[in-house]
């Protein structure tokens, strides 16, 4: 999309409205200087079209009002410079042609001139500047294929996103431990899924060994956090415990719960979840007399991310938010970024979805700033709107 519509589109400017302007035009601002004469026809743009938008011309805002102002166009005219349209540092000056060069002295490009009476609809119109994230620049850290959701969340709330995957996710070793799980899938009487990806990946095993889901009948599935509960769901099966903190302590609370103090001794559970991960669920459910089976249904590997073009954005002060969203982006974070990492991210918020993220974050000398008291991808967007309410100038 051109930037002549989709800059005003941002600032909140309609290029044509029913009751101020009919027509449009598109003008450069800045004509090659070894040209003899103009091409513009100064004299008929500036009563004969009822928007100019020009390009590249902010260096010459005095000579292209000056020009218009000539050749008939009222000096009350409203008109708007747009810089850096629909990104994160956009600026809009708005005024009339007779005060507008003033107020966007010394201004530097790239920038949009408007001029028109639409402009005066700004007022009304301008939507983005009004979004509580709005002039932020947040970086997602999390697997390309998982981005999408967090950076909906907070391109709906006015921020820019730059995606970094830090990590990706990737097959295990062998699917040995987990085919051979689902074979004697009917010997367990509980079965735990930690990540959404678990479930994703247990259930394309689960279909390639000819089975569905009616093989988890009578076994009591259980789930951390409402998005893993919720692809448990999407597959037509209901997660029968979803602890109400969202992390592996909780979850062996609840089970305990709900098994009795006799309830797990010799009873097997089949826990599906990442090859490397934290050993409290394990441990804990052995050490209460369970027989717990513990297969890799996939691997968090460092993603192909581009390092230098993040670290050079951080170093420029060119991002707001760096958002963590498991121990994994942490580290692998570190690992792409370098050394100076933590002097990078000075003056930069930096939001965990947990306290376990913010935990390993902390070990590694990066303060968290924001952590939302639910371990979840809304309520880390909700926490970062809350946190730069209450830091407003």
């Amino acid at each position: 999309m051109t930037a002549a519509v989709a800059a005003p589109a941002y600032a909140g400017i309609p290029l044509t409205h029913r009751d101020f302007s009919s027509t449009v035009a598109f003008i450069t601002g800045h004509e090659d200087p070894a040209k003899e004469e103009t091409d513009i026809a100064w004299d008929k743009i500036a009563t004969g079209i009822g928007t100019l938008v020009f390009f590249m011309g902010v260096g010459q805002l005095p000579e292209i009002v000056a020009k218009l102002t000539r050749h008939g166009r009222s000096p009350l005219t409203p008109a708007a410079v747009i810089r850096w349209g629909t990104r994160a540092e956009q600026e809009v000056v708005t005024g009339t042609l007779a005060d507008l060069p003033e107020k966007c002295r010394g201004m530097k490009p790239p920038a949009l001139i408007v001029v028109g009476e639409v402009v005066a609809l700004r007022e009304k119109l301008r939507w983005l500047d009004a979004l509580p994230l709005a002039g932020k620049r947040i970086l997602i850290t999390r697997a390309r294929e998982q981005a999408s959701s967090l950076a909906q969340a907070l391109e709906a709330a006015g921020a820019e996103v730059v995606e970094f995957p830090t990590i990706a996710i990737a097959a295990p070793e062998s699917w040995a431990p987990l085919d051979a799980a689902i074979q004697r899938l009917r010997e367990y009487r509980w079965v735990i899924f930690t990540s959404v990806n678990g479930v994703r990946f247990f259930w394309e095993r689960l279909k390639m060994a000819g089975r569905d889901a009616r093989d988890l009948s009578g076994i009591t599935v259980c789930a951390i956090g409402p998005a893993t509960a919720g692809a448990v769901q999407s597959l037509g099966i209901r997660a029968d415990i979803v602890p109400a903190e969202f992390k592996a302590e909780s979850l062996v609370e609840a089970i305990g719960t709900i098994a009795g103090a006799e309830g797990l001794r010799g009873s097997r559970v089949l826990l599906v979840r990442a090859a490397k991960a934290r050993e409290v669920v394990p441990e804990e459910l052995r050490r209460r007399g369970a027989r717990v089976d513990v297969v890799p249904a996939y691997r968090t590997v460092k993603g192909a991310a581009d390092a230098e073009g993040v670290r050079g954005m951080l170093r420029e002060g060119k991002i707001h938010v760096v958002t963590f969203t498991s121990s994994s982006t942490v580290k692998h974070f570190l690992d792409l970024v370098g050394d100076d990492a933590r002097e990078l991210l000075k003056g930069v918020a930096v939001a965990s979805i947990g306290p376990i993220t913010a935990e390993t974050a902390a070990r590694h000398g990066i303060a968290s700033h924001v952590v939302p008291e639910n371990y979840t991808i809304p309520a880390l967007t909700d926490a970062l709107v809350k946190h730069f309410r209450s830091h407003r100038p």
